[in-house]
C-alpha cells in the first residue's frame, strides 16, 4: 500500500504563529498559562501541556492575577483585555492578524454605521465568534445557516461579515438570501457584506479536491470537535467517498484498507504536521495486518 501526506496540510499561520509564541515562552521560563484551548486536537494540546503549558479556563482568568498568559490564535473580545489589565496580566497576544483586522472592521463600521445590524455568520460559541460579537459589546446578531435568518431585522440596516473559517459557498447563499428579504421589508435600507474569509481556508477547499481525487482512499485527521475539521472533510468525501475522518488510532477499521493501493493523509488546519506522520505509520502497520482483497 502506497501512502501519502498532502503537502499543504498541517496547522495555518496563525495557529502556527501562536504556538511558536507558546513553545518559546515555555522554553524561557519552564512553562505558560493560555486563556482556552489552544487547538482543537488532543494529541496537540497533549504535547504542549507536556512541555509546561497549561490551559487556563475563563472563570479562572477573571481571578488570576500577576502572571503571564497566552491569548490563542482566534481572539479575544475587549472585556478579556479589560481583564488582564485589571488583574496585572502580561498578555502574550497570538490572535492571528486576520482575525485582528476583522475586529478592527467591526469596531469601525459600528461607529460609522451607529443605526444599522451587525450580523455574524459563524459558530455561535466558537472562540472567534466570541471575540468577533464583543467588539459591538455583545450586540451582534449570530446565524449559522440559512434557517437561523429569522434572527435578524430586516427593518434595520444590516452589516454582514463572516467567521473566518465558514464555508464561503454557504456564506454566499446567506448573503443573497439577506439582500433579497432586505429589498422586500426595507428596499431603502443599508446592506453591506464584507469578504472576511481567510483566502488561505477558500484555498485549502480547492486544493483538498483536486488531492483526495489522486488516491483509492483518504485519512482525514482531525479532533473529534473542530468544526474547521468537520467542514474540510465534507469537501473531501463529496469528492471522495472512500473519506474517513481519524480523530484517534481506533478510529482504524478494515474496511477502511479492503480494495485500496493507494491512500492519502491529510487533515483539518488544527491538525500538527507530525500528527500526520504518526498517522502514517500507523495505517501501514495497521494495514499490514488486513486483508485488501
Amino acid at each position: 500500500m502506497i501512502t501519502d501526506i498532502d503537502p499543504n496540510a498541517g496547522f495555518c499561520f496563525g495557529v502556527t504563529n501562536a504556538i511558536s509564541k507558546a513553545e518559546n515562552e515555555i522554553t524561557q521560563n519552564g512553562s505558560l498559562l493560555c486563556l482556552g484551548e489552544m487547538v482543537h486536537n488532543q494529541e496537540e494540546t497533549q504535547r504542549l501541556s507536556d512541555l509546561g503549558m497549561k490551559t487556563l479556563s475563563y472563570q479562572d482568568f477573571r481571578t488570576t492575577k500577576n502572571t503571564t498568559v497566552l491569548f490563542r490564535a482566534h481572539g479575544e473580545p475587549p472585556e478579556t483585555y479589560r481583564i488582564a489589565n485589571a488583574n496585572n496580566i502580561n498578555v502574550i497576544d497570538a490572535t492571528c492578524p486576520i482575525v485582528l483586522r476583522l475586529h478592527k472592521l467591526i469596531h469601525e463600521n459600528a461607529l460609522k454605521y451607529p443605526q444599522a445590524q451587525t450580523v455574524i455568520f459563524g459558530k455561535k460559541d466558537h472562540a472567534e465568534v466570541v471575540g468577533l460579537v464583543g467588539q459591538v459589546d455583545g450586540s451582534a446578531v449570530v446565524v449559522s445557516s440559512a434557517e437561523e435568518i429569522s434572527k435578524i431585522n430586516f427593518s434595520k440596516d444590516i452589516l454582514l461579515y463572516s467567521q473566518t473559517t465558514m464555508n464561503n459557498e454557504s456564506y454566499e447563499s446567506l448573503s443573497q438570501q439577506i439582500d433579497t428579504l432586505t429589498k422586500q421589508h426595507n428596499p431603502n435600507g443599508l446592506f453591506l457584506k464584507f469578504n472576511t474569509i481567510c483566502r488561505s481556508v477558500m484555498a485549502r477547499v480547492s486544493n483538498l479536491v483536486e488531492y483526495v481525487q489522486r488516491f483509492d482512499a483518504i485519512l482525514f485527521v482531525a479532533g473529534a470537535n473542530s468544526s474547521n475539521g468537520r467542514y474540510l472533510f465534507s469537501a473531501c468525501r463529496s469528492a471522495n467517498p472512500r473519506t474517513y475522518y481519524i480523530s484517534q488510532c481506533s478510529d482504524f477499521k478494515p474496511e477502511m484498507f479492503q480494495n485500496v493501493d493507494t491512500v492519502g493523509i491529510t487533515g483539518a488546519t488544527s491538525t500538527p504536521r507530525w500528527l500526520l506522520q504518526r498517522v502514517e505509520a500507523q495505517a501501514q502497520e495497521f494495514a499490514s495486518g488486513v486483508n485488501r482483497v
